[in-house]
């Protein structure tokens, strides 16, 4: 049987294990709670990109999948698929899932894949087999279908006609702006069913079964995430999708530095940047113990918290900002700077504490293509996954940082204290850490540079390692302003071009403390 399923049934339902909020299964064909279901995933109301409904597989009380599964009876197949024609068309406005005929351990399935919509919210009968056809709407909260009411209903109508940067379709680019080979490669290396009939099945049908092109077959475009993935070049249509890498081996007074810029699609940036940072960043050390046998291996990052770091960056900036991904390597630390900041959905002290649940994805169908590609989990696991590398490896904790407007989000990772260039207890986060003095790394640079004496921007931009246009320098530059560490030397002209930042008494005596 030729699937439409972008990614390898096998995947679907052994790594999935449980019914969750992105899959449903059914024993048999009952239209009813399915329909609900294809609304809720249509909804999409957390923006993570809809989901599957499986029909013949069966499951237990906790969602656990039961195999060999029960299957669905061949006679009953095109029954189906007429009758769900007619019941999408009561899904208003009319919803049309992607239908896949699957043979697993001997059985046929129906899966039914329903990305997140482009004309939500939709609203369907509570019962499409009764006479009765009061709409209602519905979404999902966690493995349950449910209808929207009081606040989520609200919410879900503020959601009308908004859809993701990722997920729109692009009247700048054509069809043959997107790449086959890309595109076939995806497939083989998903596993998945649409890889064998992918060789000589139209672009066109093709790109509508990966849901990455929108419109009639009078203009059908892209839609952004396929140019994100599937083009050789989308910095040509998004300009700043790339990830630039600078280290200082000697810290940034040394003047010595090495820039490295990744290009290209985005699952080959991010694994290009991991090669490039495993090979000349990346190092380990081994130390022999007296009273053990084994030894005692670290390492100056570890290499889970890099990659998360960095996945996140890639996951959650914007596309339509032309700001690109920093990474900077110090002596002592590595900095991740994306623009822009977290979701507001995300509380600042959370972040903080590690305690993240997103009410919103910026990037839904990125953050799919991700999972597919085993490159991140989702779900807000990141950032747990790198304090927990962190604190095996015996590394200081990572920190994250962000502004009240969002503008930015900061991610440091201090090196491992016996990799430290001082050898020293000190950390450039430890003031942080330990609560001695509430400073980034960044803030904290900056009062150790104006030690010396006041400084224009442009030699503290430069002295820093930053770019230019830094927002995360200009904001650390505010926030020491706003806590009176530091002072401009002609206040009464602050666009004077002679104007420094100086410390004052209050940040030298801050600089004495640390």
């Amino acid at each position: 049987m030729s699937s439409k399923l972008p990614v390898n049934i096998d995947d679907l339902l052994r790594q999935r294990k449980v019914e969750g909020d992105r899959i449903e299964y059914k024993a048999g064909w009952n239209p009813d709670p399915i329909l609900r279901t294809l609304c809720a995933f249509a909804n999409d109301f957390e923006n993570l990109g809809g989901g599957s409904v499986v029909i013949g597989q069966d499951c237990d009380g906790d969602g656990q999948p039961i195999f060999p599964p029960k299957g669905v009876p061949s006679n009953q197949l095109d029954k189906i698929q007429r009758e769900l024609i007619g019941y999408c068309n009561q899904i208003q406005p009319p919803y049309f899932p992607i239908l896949s005929i699957e043979g697993y351990e001997g059985r046929t399935l129906v899966v039914l894949w329903a990305p997140g919509g482009q004309n939500r919210p939709y609203r369907v009968p509570k019962e499409v087999t009764s006479n009765q056809k009061e709409l209602h709407y519905y979404i999902r909260r966690y493995s349950n279908t449910v209808e929207a009411s009081g606040n989520a209903l609200r919410e879900l109508m503020d959601l009308t006609a908004t859809v993701p940067f990722d997920d729109r379709m692009n009247h700048h680019a054509d069809l043959d702006d997107l790449r086959l080979s890309l595109i076939r490669s995806f497939l083989k290396e998903n596993r998945s069913g649409l890889y064998a009939p992918s060789a000589r099945m139209p672009l066109a049908d093709l790109g509508r079964n990966l849901n990455i092109v929108d419109g009639g077959d009078e203009y059908l475009k892209p839609r952004n995430v396929g140019l994100m993935f599937f083009h050789e070049a989308p910095e040509s249509f998004f300009p700043g999708t790339q990830i630039e890498v600078v280290r200082f081996p000697e810290g940034v007074a040394g003047g010595n530095l090495e820039e490295k810029t990744f290009r290209g699609p985005l699952h080959h940036q991010l694994r290009d940047a991991f090669a490039y940072l495993k090979n000349r960043v990346i190092e380990e050390r081994v130390v022999r113990l007296a009273d053990r046998a084994e030894a005692n291996r670290f390492v100056n990052y570890p290499f889970p918290s890099l990659e998360e770091a960095l996945v996140n960056a890639v996951y959650h900036r914007s596309y339509e900002q032309r700001e690109p991904i920093e990474v900077r390597v110090h002596p002592d630390r590595i900095e991740i700077v994306s623009y822009p900041g977290p979701d507001p959905s995300i509380r600042i002290e959370a972040l903080r504490s590690w305690r993240i649940v997103a009410r919103r994805y910026r990037n839904r169908r990125i953050g799919d293509i991700l999972k597919e590609l085993d490159l991140t989990e989702g779900r807000c696991t990141g950032i747990p996954t790198m304090q927990e590398a962190m604190r095996r490896n015996g590394s200081p904790p990572p920190r994250f940082e962000t502004d009240e407007p969002r503008t930015y989000f900061f991610v440091e990772l201090a090196i491992h204290p016996a990799f430290h260039p001082d050898h020293g207890p000190r950390m450039a986060h430890e003031g942080v850490q330990a609560g001695v003095q509430d400073f980034s790394g960044t803030e904290w640079r900056i009062l150790r540079a104006l030690e010396a004496g006041p400084m224009t921007t442009a030699e503290l931009t430069d002295l820093l390692g930053y770019r230019a246009r830094s927002r995360n320098l200009r904001n650390s530059l505010s926030r020491l302003e706003d806590r009176g560490l530091i002072a401009l030397t002609i206040p009464e002209r602050p666009r004077s071009p002679n104007q420094r930042r100086q410390l004052t008494a209050k940040g030298r005596e801050a600089v004495r403390g640390g």
